[in-house]
């Protein structure tokens, strides 16, 4: 949001520039982005936290600025609506409230979700364009000026912070608001000219046939301001953040009304501002005012005070503030303090934070106003020990590899949309309960979607050679629960070898992956490790891998269908690796051991067979390793080639085999022996000797 210092100034005189002020506004908390001049004045871009909105707007700001600097805050009254009239709110008020004034009553059916009421008739207007002082003030911090009607309810939400709304009063009917729970089947058309279906679950402002209003998200068409306008009722309440927040997502609606009250609006402002906005009705629109204020009350926001302990701020601070200046700062942010004889203190909050609701946060404000660089640089004591998790050399050692093999670490959202929730997951999709957005409705099932979607934000950036990797949690649906695994999910793209003066470039392939995923798995004890084609659907049926351990599958990897390339726009192949972890720690770490060379001679021996493609070097591999040669150091294959000579569906393989024993030299019968048991083995498979 937008700030104007300049408009900050009509509240508390600050001898401070506008760029210091902002640099100590940026240190208490109250973030400015940037400081930029547009039009000749100077404009604060605001980084406000969620919880602040007592601070979006420029009293709030103001009223920091004052508590900071120590400078008075000055009061707003506005001269021309005159006194509050009606009767004051009692903690012994039930809902529903009904009062009438000036032959309009407010009836608030709902309490629960309507607190407050506040009201104001102006007649005889006259609708026009506002005067430059307000237009050019709206213009930058980003509003369109409408009119003078609907930018006096603007120009208050940025000045007091409190959202309202200005109806024309004559096309209300039945000259009453109710505030209720929409009806099934009843209709809204709201300010934006969409019709909005509304439920018993929407709260509304109705007429006394119609409603009129969103509540706390969005007016009506059908009641809005025009230049036809003549009375005006204007509209200030206070809303319950849950029900406001549920109902903007239901209707997919953002505005700055839902935006402020979805976070706690303040109870006790109505009043003043329904006022202001009359003010500003009144000074740039005329017209006059019938009566006095209509002010109803359904249930009061009366937060219970929280005692604050000297000690507290010596312990948690550790700084011994002195009691004068605790005093200061609290009462310059509004809250109400006394002391009782044991020297504790009680301090009631103000209607405007309600996101004040514990001691440690009494002290957080003690301590962003007293300047976090005021503090002493000591080290915090510590009495404890470090406890190493179950895990951590184990991650310690994933990570570790990954950084070697050039990977980069990333992180993605855990939520993902219903799509690759399904494509992903082996089963039902786990749905949030309240998503953020139709395309992170679902916790995710692996980490691949994410580092897809990485991948392809690094390409379409100009990118072209990327590597990530991520460590997380992924979730499924278990019944009426869930369950959680940690995984590993890698992806890479582009060359795995950069073009030098030696040679050409290499593009990283599926045996590089392979390669990635062997270095890793061997970094842990087992017994076997062998790898096959049975791999998940969104890899490419042929480039792909199952890597099995000790009889457990731990990881799939591979490159990506081109067919999900195609919809995700990749334009060159990605390769990409899910490990999973859980299963992965439940061997130990190997542990490096000396082991001296042989000092006797190898015999080698090479074997050429042609297989048919349906054997894989893996199953020639195990059949070989059944035989339990222990001087069988080596196994691989020299050469592959297909071809006319060796037929359709089949493929000659030259695999190369190598002897060594670590304590004599072996002889030629025994050599003879193992390979007449190896040809016999490779004979087993279907395998043909090449002459």
């Amino acid at each position: 949001m937008r700030i104007l210092p300049g408009w900050l100034r009509e509240f508390v005189n600050v001898a401070a520039d506008d760029r210091q002020l902002a640099e100590d506004l940026t240190s208490a908390g109250i973030a400015v982005e940037s400081v930029i001049e547009e039009n000749g004045a100077t404009v604060y871009e605001m980084d406000l936290t969620t919880n602040r909105v007592d601070a979006m707007n420029h009293y709030g700001v103001a009223r920091e600025a004052s508590a900071i600097y120590g400078a008075e805050l000055k009061m707003i009254a506005p001269k021309r609506p005159g006194g509050t009239a009606g009767p004051s709110a009692s903690p012994a008020m039930r809902a529903p409230v009904r009062m009438t004034m000036n032959a309009f009553p407010i009836v608030i059916e709902d309490a629960q979700g309507c607190a407050r009421y506040s009201a104001r008739v102006v007649r005889n207007v006259n609708i026009g364009p506002s005067p430059p002082r307000v237009a050019n003030r709206l213009e930058l911090i980003g509003s369109r000026s409408i009119n003078n009607a609907a930018d006096a309810t603007n120009y208050e939400l940025n000045e007091l912070g409190h959202p309202t709304h200005a109806f024309d009063l004559d096309l209300l009917e039945g000259g009453t608001i109710i505030v209720r729970r929409a009806r099934d089947g009843e209709v809204l058309k709201t300010l934006d000219s969409v019709d909005r279906n509304l439920t018993t679950a929407d709260l509304i402002i109705a007429d006394a046939s119609k409603p009129v209003a969103l509540a706390g998200v969005m007016g009506g068409f059908d009641s809005m301001i025009t230049e036809h306008t003549k009375n005006v009722l204007i509209e200030s309440a206070w809303f319950d953040p849950a029900t406001v927040r549920s109902m903007a997502k239901r209707h997919a609606m953002h505005t700055d009304a839902s935006h402020r009250f979805e976070r706690g609006a303040d109870w006790g402002i109505t009043p003043l501002a329904c006022d202001r906005v009359a003010e500003l009705v009144l000074e740039n629109a005329g017209g006059e005012l019938p009566g006095g204020q209509i002010d109803v009350v359904a249930r009061i926001l009366d937060p219970i005070p929280i005692e604050l302990r000297r000690s507290e701020v010596k312990r948690i601070l550790g700084i011994d503030l002195e009691e004068g200046e605790i005093q200061r700062i609290l009462r310059s942010l509004g809250f109400d303090i006394t002391r009782d004889a044991a020297g504790r203190f009680g301090v009631k909050i103000p209607t405007w934070r309600l996101d004040v609701e514990r001691e440690v946060d009494l002290l957080e404000e003690l301590a962003r106003i007293h300047g976090y660089n005021k503090f002493p640089n000591t080290l915090p004591s510590f009495t404890g020990a470090v406890v190493t998790l179950p895990d951590e050399l184990k991650d310690a050692k994933v990570r570790e590899t990954m950084l070697a093999l050039g990977y980069d670490e990333a992180i993605a959202i855990t939520f993902i949309s219903e799509q690759d929730a399904k494509r992903f997951g082996g089963g039902e999709p786990l749905a949030i309960a309240n998503p953020q957005s139709e395309e992170a409705g679902y916790m995710r099932p692996s980490l691949l979607p994410g580092l897809l979607n990485m991948v392809a934000y690094n390409l379409n950036r100009g990118s072209n050679n990327v590597r990530l990797f991520e460590a997380g949690e992924v979730f499924e649906k278990l019944g009426d629960g869930r369950d959680e695994h940690r995984h590993l999910g890698f992806a890479a793209t582009g060359e795995a070898f950069e073009k030098s003066v030696h040679s050409p470039a290499q593009p990283y392939t599926f045996f590089h992956m392979k390669g990635d995923v062997e270095e890793l798995l061997t970094a842990f004890q087992h017994s076997s490790l062998y790898f096959d084609g049975q791999t998940p659907e969104y890899f490419h049926p042929g480039r792909s891998a199952r890597a099995v351990m000790d009889g457990k599958t731990v990881a799939h990897f591979g490159q990506l269908h081109p067919d999900l390339a195609t919809a995700r726009k990749l334009r060159q192949d990605v390769y990409m690796a899910e490990v999973l972890l859980d299963r992965l720690y439940s061997h130990g770490l190997r542990e490096p051991r000396y082991q001296s060379i042989s000092k006797f001679p190898a015999v080698e021996r090479d074997f050429s067979f042609v297989f048919d493609d349906s054997v894989t070097f893996e199953r020639i591999k195990s059949a070989v390793e059944e035989l339990g040669i222990g001087e069988l150091q080596k196994f691989v294959p020299a050469e592959i080639y297909r071809g006319d000579k060796v037929g359709e569906g089949k493929y000659s393989a030259l695999l190369h085999a190598e002897f060594q024993s670590k304590e004599r030299t072996l002889r030629d019968d025994e050599v003879a022996q193992w390979s007449s048991q190896i040809l016999a083995k490779l004979e087993s498979l279907g395998g043909v000797l090449r002459a």
